[in-house]
C-alpha cells in the first residue's frame, strides 16, 4: 500500500474511533464532504495544510497520527 493508501486508512481507522460520519469530519476539518471522501478512500492525494485540519480534528497530534503500524517500515536486515 502507498502512502496515500496507508494515510487514507488512518483517517478512516480514527475518524470510526471517534466515532464520527465522514460529513462530521469533512465539517470539522472544513472541507468539502465529496473532497473528505475522495482523501478517506485513496482517491485523491492530501496536502499537507488539509492533513493538518484533518488531524487536528479528528483530536490527535501528528506524532498520534503517524503512530501506527500502518507507518512502520521493516527494518533492513544487516548482512
Amino acid at each position: 500500500m502507498n502512502i496515500i493508501g496507508r494515510t487514507a486508512s488512518r483517517i478512516r481507522e480514527l475518524r470510526e474511533q471517534k466515532k464520527l460520519t465522514q460529513e462530521e469530519l469533512a465539517w470539522k476539518a472544513e472541507v468539502n464532504r465529496t473532497s473528505m471522501n475522495h482523501i478517506e478512500n485513496g482517491r485523491r492525494n492530501v496536502s499537507l495544510e488539509t492533513l493538518e485540519r484533518v488531524v487536528t480534528a479528528l483530536d490527535v497530534s501528528f506524532s498520534e497520527f503517524f503512530d501506527s503500524s500502518l507507518f512502520q517500515t521493516a527494518k533492513k536486515k544487516k548482512r
